[in-house]
């Protein structure tokens, strides 16, 4: 283990609480600041957009208890100083560090037109003010997104009994993650259970107001709405690195150890990290997953105490689950990356199938719902011959 004396983890949530905890598993027994935005001890966010919704307000992380009291809560660092290693934070005050961890993850994006009702969904204040509002009576519900966060707020909305359009600007939601074929089932799931879906269109605008009253296409129609959720992906939190020095684009970019580009006392990990992944010719991937800054938080810390000679590279294969309206939906890889994906297992009207995602012939993703073993093999094959795996 390297000699470094302070160490600090800039950003609070799965990926910086997994690398303090990597840093004092490792045997780093030196000065330790953790630095977060939020006032809450770190908490899971996929709950945010199913469970929490629907009234269930565990969000628990293993070991975010044990921080105590010990670290900077709602503290936003503002600037890097890489030569005098220090961090400027909103309050004036700097940190001091050897080693510093950037995990100051992702926001929502947001509409050039975004009124203050219009819902975005990423801290735990956003999911209950948003609850606060399912649970006023049956409302309108438009949900602009059809993504992972999009669908499962749309599918949440209907369970609650509210009524839900999901504007999508794709032509099926999903598709350059899942493929046209698992694309249009989604579509299909969607509407079979009762919501409308608008695919193939932008929201240019909202009417009512202060208070959204309807909303606005490209195409020139409007919908009547009571509730908007805007859930349209999210943007790395860098703004603070523009004057560092550091490569950021789209992320601060890594080497394949996690270590910033040209810098031998800095990683970054979770959404904010883009690294070159060996399995995809290391091609820069920025993985949003849960998994992922589970997995890259304890690596980045771990990679930091051994220093860039010694640091290992992270190759693990990014992963994600999630339900809507009941069904099990599961992926693997960089299914993204594909220009060819194939049924391997069930069928498409049944519900239960699993599609491999090639690229010139090798498989790089694999999409599974409700057939969780079918996921595994196919996960395994990542990197073989799509012909040899879906034999």
């Amino acid at each position: 283990m390297r000699n470094l004396n302070r160490v600090a983890v800039v950003g609070a949530s799965l990926a910086g609480l997994r690398a303090v905890q990597a840093l004092r598993r490792e045997g780093f027994d030196g000065e330790l600041t953790l630095i977060g935005a939020e006032a809450h001890i770190p908490y899971n966010r996929p709950p945010l957009s199913k469970s929490v919704l629907q009234g269930d307000d565990d969000v628990s992380l293993p070991g975010a208890e044990d921080l105590g009291e010990d670290w900077l809560r709602g503290r936003v660092a503002v600037s890097l100083d890489p030569v005098g290693k220090v961090v400027a934070l909103d309050d004036g005050s700097t940190v001091h560090y050897d080693g510093l961890v950037i995990a100051t993850g992702a926001r929502p994006r947001r509409l050039a037109e975004h009124p203050a009702s219009v819902h975005t969904l990423r801290t735990i204040e956003d999911s209950l003010a948003l609850r606060a509002e399912l649970n006023t009576g049956h409302q309108r519900v438009v949900v602009i997104g059809g993504g992972f966060i999009g669908g499962e707020v749309a599918s949440t909305a209907r369970a609650l009994g509210h009524q839900v359009t999901l504007v999508d600007s794709a032509p099926h939601p999903m598709l350059a993650a899942f493929g046209t074929d698992t694309a249009r089932w989604l579509a299909r799931h969607h509407r079979s259970h009762g919501v409308e879906l608008i695919s193939g269109t932008r929201v240019v605008g909202f009417g009512g107001g202060s208070r959204v009253t309807e909303v606005r296409l490209s195409d020139g129609r409007s919908i009547p709405a009571d509730l908007v959720v805007a859930g349209m992906g999210v943007t790395p939190n860098t703004e603070w690195l523009e004057a560092s020095g550091l490569t950021v684009e789209d992320g601060v970019v890594c080497d394949a150890t996690l270590y910033a580009r040209g810098a031998a006392d800095i990683v970054a990990a979770g959404d904010v990290v883009r690294w070159p992944h060996s399995l995809y010719g290391d091609a820069l991937v920025r993985v949003e997953h849960w998994s992922n800054a589970n997995d890259q938080g304890a690596v980045a810390a771990a990679n930091l105490l051994a220093g860039p000679e010694n640091a290992k590279p992270f190759a693990d294969l990014p992963s994600f689950a999630t339900h809507v309206h009941g069904a099990r939906i599961q992926s693997a890889g960089l299914p993204q990356l594909a220009d060819e994906a194939r049924l391997v297992a069930g069928a498409f009207e049944e519900g239960g199938f699993a599609v491999g995602l090639a690229r010139e012939g090798v498989l790089v993703g694999a999409v599974a719902v409700d057939s969780p073993k079918d996921l595994i093999r196919l996960k395994r094959g990542i990197g073989s011959s799509l012909d040899a795996v879906a034999a």
